[in-house]
């Protein structure tokens, strides 16, 4: 009886050690985001040019409803569009009394920031610039401590509209509103 304890216990003492220290791949839909269109979300601003119109061209923030406060039109949701989808809903409102044929232009000035936190030099919120990694987020918040589990991270995103957590590679690719989690090695 008691050899029989004493070998669950080797066993779920395995199972535990491999569990914590062994890389498992984030679900298929992190690779995935990484290839489709960007969607925006709080924090992104975006420069909006109305052609002809430069009283209305202007760079305006995704607030934390998801919209912007565009002039004539008031508030215009931005949340989950692409920046296409978003010229759509600005031109529609603006034909609505306002301008005649507008014609409006939108991109991305500042993508919404990233967070790194856990085992790193100095944890906290970074800006997102376009091909950034796992490893160049780390380096930029300070590098790995000296208790840093090196080879792997945890990553936080939104996907379709859910928080999803997942373990990739340090040289995987990051998408903006990002939380990095750098873990404790075990050994």
């Amino acid at each position: 009886m008691r050899s029989l304890v004493r070998l669950a216990l080797i066993g779920i003492l395995a199972v535990s050690v491999t569990a914590c220290s062994g890389y498992r791949p984030a679900p298929a839909a992190f690779h995935e985001a990484l290839n489709q269109p960007y969607m925006l979300g709080e924090g992104d601003k975006v420069r909006v040019t109305v052609f002809d119109q430069e009283g209305l061209t202007n760079t305006y923030v995704v607030d934390q409803s998801g919209h912007i406060a565009f002039p004539l039109v008031g508030p215009v949701a931005a949340r989950g569009l692409t920046v296409q989808q978003l010229e759509g809903r600005i031109a529609t409102g603006l034909q609505n009394g306002f301008v005649r044929n507008p014609d409006v232009s939108v991109e991305v000035d500042t993508y919404r920031p990233i967070f790194v936190m856990g085992e790193v030099g100095s944890a906290g919120q970074y800006a997102y610039v376009p091909g950034l990694t796992v490893q160049k987020a780390i380096a930029v918040a300070g590098g790995f401590n000296a208790r840093a589990e090196q080879g792997s991270a945890d990553i936080t995103r939104q996907i379709n509209g859910r928080m999803m957590t997942g373990r990739v590679l340090i040289s995987d690719p990051i998408l903006p509103g990002d939380t990095i989690y750098v873990r404790e090695r075990f050994f």
